[in-house]
Protein backbone atom coordinates (compact mmCIF):
# COMPACT_ATOMS: atom_id res chain seq x y z
CA UNK A 1 0.00 0.00 0.00
CA UNK A 2 1.50 3.57 -1.15
CA UNK A 3 2.09 6.16 1.52
CA UNK A 4 -0.55 8.75 1.18
CA UNK A 5 1.46 11.45 2.61
CA UNK A 6 4.25 10.41 -0.07
CA UNK A 7 3.55 12.98 -2.53
CA UNK A 8 3.25 15.91 0.21
CA UNK A 9 6.20 14.81 1.17
CA UNK A 10 8.15 15.19 -2.45
CA UNK A 11 6.45 18.67 -3.18
CA UNK A 12 8.06 19.87 0.21
CA UNK A 13 11.34 18.37 -0.42
CA UNK A 14 11.25 19.86 -4.01
CA UNK A 15 10.72 23.31 -2.84
CA UNK A 16 13.40 23.23 -0.44
CA UNK A 17 15.68 22.21 -2.86
CA UNK A 18 15.31 25.27 -4.53
CA UNK A 19 16.85 27.11 -1.16
CA UNK A 20 19.25 25.33 0.19
CA UNK A 21 21.99 22.56 -1.15
CA UNK A 22 23.38 20.25 1.50
CA UNK A 23 27.64 21.00 1.90
CA UNK A 24 30.16 18.59 2.52
CA UNK A 25 29.19 15.36 4.68
CA UNK A 26 25.34 16.24 3.96
CA UNK A 27 22.40 15.04 2.47
CA UNK A 28 18.45 15.42 2.49
CA UNK A 29 16.81 13.57 5.03
CA UNK A 30 16.33 10.18 3.80
CA UNK A 31 12.69 10.00 5.95
CA UNK A 32 10.92 11.18 2.49
CA UNK A 33 11.56 8.10 0.99
CA UNK A 34 10.91 5.42 3.55
CA UNK A 35 7.95 3.62 3.21
CA UNK A 36 5.05 2.94 6.73
CA UNK A 37 6.84 -0.33 7.34
CA UNK A 38 10.22 1.03 7.18
CA UNK A 39 9.90 3.65 10.22
CA UNK A 40 9.75 3.29 14.00
CA UNK A 41 6.56 2.44 15.62
CA UNK A 42 4.39 4.41 16.83
CA UNK A 43 3.69 6.69 18.84
CA UNK A 44 6.40 8.76 17.29
CA UNK A 45 8.81 10.25 20.05
CA UNK A 46 8.60 13.75 19.90
CA UNK A 47 12.83 14.39 19.22
CA UNK A 48 12.36 12.36 15.78
CA UNK A 49 12.45 14.96 13.16
CA UNK A 50 9.88 14.02 10.15
CA UNK A 51 10.29 17.66 8.32
CA UNK A 52 11.40 16.59 4.46
CA UNK A 53 13.13 19.90 4.47
CA UNK A 54 15.73 18.50 7.13
CA UNK A 55 19.41 17.83 6.35
CA UNK A 56 21.44 14.84 7.54
CA UNK A 57 24.99 15.86 8.68
CA UNK A 58 27.48 13.26 9.12
CA UNK A 59 29.54 13.96 12.37
CA UNK A 60 31.93 11.16 13.05
CA UNK A 61 32.27 7.51 13.60
CA UNK A 62 31.34 6.33 17.00
CA UNK A 63 32.33 2.43 16.52
CA UNK A 64 33.68 0.39 13.45
CA UNK A 65 33.03 -3.49 13.85
CA UNK A 66 33.01 -7.10 11.27
CA UNK A 67 30.11 -6.33 9.71
CA UNK A 68 28.91 -2.62 10.53
CA UNK A 69 30.47 0.34 11.23
CA UNK A 70 27.89 3.02 13.62
CA UNK A 71 28.15 6.88 12.73
CA UNK A 72 27.08 10.01 14.34
CA UNK A 73 24.61 11.49 12.17
CA UNK A 74 22.61 15.58 13.00
CA UNK A 75 19.47 15.80 11.27
CA UNK A 76 18.20 18.80 11.52
CA UNK A 77 15.86 21.68 9.97
CA UNK A 78 18.33 24.81 8.85
CA UNK A 79 17.54 27.91 10.91
CA UNK A 80 15.21 25.81 13.34
CA UNK A 81 17.03 24.87 16.45
CA UNK A 82 14.17 22.61 17.76
CA UNK A 83 14.16 20.37 15.13
CA UNK A 84 17.50 18.78 15.49
CA UNK A 85 18.46 15.55 16.65
CA UNK A 86 21.64 13.03 16.73
CA UNK A 87 21.01 10.07 15.39
CA UNK A 88 23.10 6.44 15.73
CA UNK A 89 23.48 5.48 11.64
CA UNK A 90 24.38 1.82 11.67
CA UNK A 91 25.50 0.60 7.86
CA UNK A 92 26.09 -2.95 7.44
CA UNK A 93 28.48 -3.72 4.96
CA UNK A 94 28.48 -5.53 1.66
CA UNK A 95 27.71 -9.41 1.46
CA UNK A 96 31.16 -9.67 0.65
CA UNK A 97 32.82 -8.18 3.29
CA UNK A 98 30.63 -9.31 5.92
CA UNK A 99 32.03 -12.08 8.15
CA UNK A 100 29.03 -12.58 10.85
CA UNK A 101 30.75 -15.17 13.23
CA UNK A 102 28.61 -18.82 12.27
CA UNK A 103 25.73 -16.62 10.85
CA UNK A 104 23.62 -19.77 9.90
CA UNK A 105 23.47 -20.63 13.97
CA UNK A 106 21.17 -17.32 14.04
CA UNK A 107 19.37 -17.42 10.84
CA UNK A 108 17.71 -21.14 11.33
CA UNK A 109 14.31 -20.64 11.65
CA UNK A 110 13.79 -17.39 9.91
CA UNK A 111 11.93 -17.80 6.90
CA UNK A 112 11.47 -14.91 3.74
CA UNK A 113 8.65 -13.61 3.19
CA UNK A 114 8.75 -12.78 -0.40
CA UNK A 115 8.58 -15.76 -2.70
CA UNK A 116 10.47 -13.56 -5.17
CA UNK A 117 13.23 -12.93 -2.88
CA UNK A 118 13.41 -16.20 -1.63
CA UNK A 119 13.99 -17.67 -4.83
CA UNK A 120 16.81 -15.00 -5.61
CA UNK A 121 19.01 -15.98 -2.67
CA UNK A 122 18.37 -19.41 -3.58
CA UNK A 123 19.54 -18.67 -6.78
CA UNK A 124 22.20 -16.29 -5.61
CA UNK A 125 21.33 -13.45 -9.09
CA UNK A 126 22.13 -9.92 -8.50
CA UNK A 127 18.96 -9.16 -6.58
CA UNK A 128 19.49 -12.31 -4.42
CA UNK A 129 22.98 -10.71 -3.58
CA UNK A 130 20.83 -7.26 -2.58
CA UNK A 131 18.63 -9.14 -0.70
CA UNK A 132 21.55 -10.86 1.66
CA UNK A 133 23.08 -7.18 2.13
CA UNK A 134 19.97 -5.94 3.64
CA UNK A 135 18.68 -9.31 5.49
CA UNK A 136 20.99 -8.35 8.68
CA UNK A 137 19.67 -4.90 8.97
CA UNK A 138 16.04 -5.42 8.30
CA UNK A 139 16.65 -8.07 10.83
CA UNK A 140 17.70 -6.17 13.09
CA UNK A 141 15.35 -3.35 12.80
CA UNK A 142 12.49 -5.39 13.27
CA UNK A 143 13.50 -6.80 16.29
CA UNK A 144 14.48 -3.03 17.59
CA UNK A 145 10.68 -2.54 16.71
CA UNK A 146 8.92 -5.26 18.68
CA UNK A 147 10.90 -4.93 21.35
CA UNK A 148 10.32 -1.47 21.80
CA UNK A 149 6.76 -1.93 21.71
CA UNK A 150 7.53 -4.62 24.66
CA UNK A 151 8.74 -1.83 26.79
CA UNK A 152 12.68 -3.26 26.67
CA UNK A 153 15.06 -0.44 27.15
CA UNK A 154 16.67 -0.63 23.25
CA UNK A 155 17.11 2.34 21.33
CA UNK A 156 13.93 4.00 18.91
CA UNK A 157 13.96 2.47 15.77
CA UNK A 158 13.62 5.68 12.98
CA UNK A 159 14.32 4.17 10.36
CA UNK A 160 15.63 1.60 8.03
CA UNK A 161 17.35 2.66 4.69
CA UNK A 162 18.47 -0.81 2.80
CA UNK A 163 22.07 -1.17 4.64
CA UNK A 164 21.17 1.45 7.06
CA UNK A 165 19.04 1.58 10.06
CA UNK A 166 18.96 5.15 11.93
CA UNK A 167 18.26 4.96 15.40
CA UNK A 168 18.05 6.99 18.61
CA UNK A 169 21.47 7.97 19.79
CA UNK A 170 22.08 7.01 23.59
CA UNK A 171 24.75 9.57 24.88
CA UNK A 172 24.26 13.52 25.45
CA UNK A 173 23.85 16.15 23.27
CA UNK A 174 27.25 17.21 22.30
CA UNK A 175 27.91 13.87 20.92
CA UNK A 176 29.74 11.61 23.73
CA UNK A 177 27.89 8.43 23.75
CA UNK A 178 27.00 6.42 26.81
CA UNK A 179 29.54 3.97 27.92
CA UNK A 180 29.74 0.27 27.43
CA UNK A 181 28.83 -1.83 30.26
CA UNK A 182 32.71 -3.21 29.75
CA UNK A 183 34.09 0.56 30.37
CA UNK A 184 32.19 1.09 33.61
CA UNK A 185 33.69 1.82 36.88
CA UNK A 186 31.59 1.53 40.16
CA UNK A 187 30.58 0.05 43.55
CA UNK A 188 29.93 -3.38 43.49
CA UNK A 189 26.43 -2.40 44.67
CA UNK A 190 25.92 -0.52 41.44
CA UNK A 191 26.96 -2.84 39.18
CA UNK A 192 24.65 -5.28 41.33
CA UNK A 193 21.79 -3.16 40.36
CA UNK A 194 22.74 -3.22 36.81
CA UNK A 195 22.84 -6.96 37.00
CA UNK A 196 19.15 -6.80 38.32
CA UNK A 197 18.38 -4.56 35.63
CA UNK A 198 20.11 -6.76 32.83
CA UNK A 199 18.05 -10.11 33.87
CA UNK A 200 15.12 -7.84 33.69
CA UNK A 201 15.91 -7.27 29.92
CA UNK A 202 16.80 -11.00 29.72
CA UNK A 203 13.25 -11.34 30.94
CA UNK A 204 11.09 -9.63 28.38
CA UNK A 205 13.01 -11.09 25.48
CA UNK A 206 12.44 -14.56 26.95
CA UNK A 207 8.57 -13.83 27.74
CA UNK A 208 8.01 -13.20 24.12
CA UNK A 209 10.38 -15.78 23.00
CA UNK A 210 13.50 -14.53 22.23
CA UNK A 211 17.49 -14.51 23.54
CA UNK A 212 19.56 -11.74 22.18
CA UNK A 213 22.08 -14.15 21.23
CA UNK A 214 25.46 -12.51 21.86
CA UNK A 215 24.68 -10.40 24.82
CA UNK A 216 27.90 -9.54 26.66
CA UNK A 217 28.86 -6.81 28.58
CA UNK A 218 30.15 -4.87 25.21
CA UNK A 219 26.42 -4.46 23.73
CA UNK A 220 24.91 -3.14 26.91
CA UNK A 221 25.27 1.05 27.57
CA UNK A 222 24.94 2.47 30.59
CA UNK A 223 23.19 5.62 30.26
CA UNK A 224 21.94 7.67 32.98
CA UNK A 225 21.95 4.80 35.67
CA UNK A 226 19.87 2.61 33.31
CA UNK A 227 21.53 0.10 31.15
CA UNK A 228 20.10 -0.49 27.58
CA UNK A 229 20.55 -3.24 25.42
CA UNK A 230 22.31 -2.55 21.45
CA UNK A 231 23.39 -4.98 18.18
CA UNK A 232 20.16 -7.23 17.97
CA UNK A 233 20.95 -8.52 14.58
CA UNK A 234 21.29 -12.43 15.66
CA UNK A 235 18.11 -12.07 18.09
CA UNK A 236 16.74 -15.60 17.94
CA UNK A 237 13.52 -17.24 18.10
CA UNK A 238 14.60 -19.88 21.22
CA UNK A 239 11.44 -22.14 19.72
CA UNK A 240 11.97 -21.81 16.23
CA UNK A 241 15.64 -21.74 16.06
CA UNK A 242 16.85 -25.38 16.91
CA UNK A 243 19.45 -23.70 19.07
CA UNK A 244 17.68 -21.06 20.46
CA UNK A 245 17.87 -22.23 24.18
CA UNK A 246 21.63 -23.01 23.54
CA UNK A 247 22.20 -19.56 22.59
CA UNK A 248 19.97 -18.63 25.54
CA UNK A 249 21.89 -20.45 28.14
CA UNK A 250 24.72 -18.48 26.97
CA UNK A 251 23.95 -15.38 27.28
CA UNK A 252 23.61 -16.15 30.86
CA UNK A 253 27.03 -17.65 31.26
CA UNK A 254 28.53 -14.46 29.37
CA UNK A 255 26.78 -12.05 31.47
CA UNK A 256 27.20 -13.73 34.96
CA UNK A 257 30.96 -14.58 34.15
CA UNK A 258 31.46 -10.99 33.58
CA UNK A 259 29.67 -9.97 36.59
CA UNK A 260 31.46 -12.60 38.58
CA UNK A 261 34.63 -11.42 37.88
CA UNK A 262 33.39 -7.77 39.26
CA UNK A 263 32.84 -10.01 42.80
CA UNK A 264 28.51 -9.61 42.09
CA UNK A 265 26.62 -12.38 43.13
CA UNK A 266 24.96 -14.20 40.44
CA UNK A 267 23.79 -17.71 39.33
CA UNK A 268 23.99 -18.39 35.48
CA UNK A 269 22.11 -21.69 36.01
CA UNK A 270 19.09 -20.35 38.33
CA UNK A 271 19.26 -17.04 35.82
CA UNK A 272 18.80 -19.51 32.79
CA UNK A 273 16.24 -21.23 34.88
CA UNK A 274 14.03 -18.32 35.53
CA UNK A 275 13.90 -17.38 31.69
CA UNK A 276 13.22 -20.29 30.47
CA UNK A 277 9.91 -19.86 32.94
CA UNK A 278 9.11 -16.62 31.52
CA UNK A 279 9.50 -18.17 28.42
CA UNK A 280 6.85 -21.03 28.75
CA UNK A 281 4.74 -18.85 30.79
Amino acid sequence: MSDPFASFDALELSLTFADVEPGEGQRWTTWPTTIPTQRGPLPRPDWVVTDAGALDTELGILKTGKEADVFLLERAVPDDPAQRTLLAAKRYRGEETRSFHRSAVYTEGRGVQNTRDARALAKKSSHGREVAASAWSIAEFEALCRLHELGAPVPYPVQVNGTEILMEFIGDASGAAAPRLAQVRAPREELAEYFAQIAEIMRIFAAAGFAHGDLSAYNLLVHDGRVRVIDLPQIVDIIANPQGLDLLHRDCVNVCDWFARQRVDCDAEQLFADLLAASFA
